[in-house]
């Protein structure tokens, strides 16, 4: 027993490790990623939630607070909300959840998808930066979780994110057509369970 589970363990690090053993190392530049960071002074986006076979749909709403803090609500086309984060650097709060998304492993999912969309975690000190082949992979860790921000070789385009375990790949985001530091479109996916978060920007008069 003790025998496989040692070559279960060793399986699982040699899958990870496959994956960047062929990547070149560079010095990381948080810069870099830093003008691809979403400026969401007030942004509202048509909203599509697939989980193991349930769909909910409605608005979210992303804004900045007076005090720097970003603020997303979630709710359906009657005004009825599902959830109501706050996120402030390493800070997080809950200031609304429904009972049925009131789990721990829920709000945890959800506050690590939005932290990589809204780019919580990157500074200089964290980073690091590795090359496959055309594609330049702007690392950062924190607690056990690697966010990586893919590009191209000029760190003009942001061709998507990834947020990984020790051990393998969680899920995988893109944010496209940004106007004015926000988005136009949104997509998050995971790869261990039915998950996927579809946005698509709503515009008014004042956003144009």
């Amino acid at each position: 027993m003790r025998c496989l589970l040692f070559i279960s363990c060793l399986l699982g690090v040699m899958a990870c490790s496959s994956a960047y053993q062929k990547m070149q190392k560079l010095n990381g530049d948080a810069n870099c990623i830093e003008s691809f960071s979403p400026s969401f002074s007030r942004a509202l986006y048509s909203t599509k939630v697939n989980v193991v076979g349930k769909h909910l749909s409605g608005l979210l709403i992303i804004k900045t607070m007076p005090d720097s803090s970003i603020r997303m609500v979630f709710t359906n086309e009657a005004g009825f909300s599902f959830f109501d984060f706050g996120f402030r650097g390493d800070d997080f709060t809950v200031y609304h959840i429904v009972e049925q998304m009131d789990r721990k492993a829920v709000v945890k999912t959800l506050r690590k998808d939005f932290e990589l969309i809204l780019m919580q975690h990157i500074d200089e000190v964290s980073s690091n930066m590795l090359k496959d082949g055309r594609e330049y992979y702007h690392v950062f860790q924190r607690k056990g979780d690697y966010y990586y921000y893919i590009t191209d070789s000029a760190c003009s385009k942001l061709i998507r994110m990834e947020r990984w375990s020790r051990r393998k790949k969680v899920m995988e985001a893109i944010a496209v057509d940004y106007m004015m530091g926000i988005p136009d479109s949104i997509g998050i996916k995971h790869n261990n369970f039915d998950f996927t978060i579809e946005l698509k920007r709503i515009y008014d008069h004042a956003d144009q």
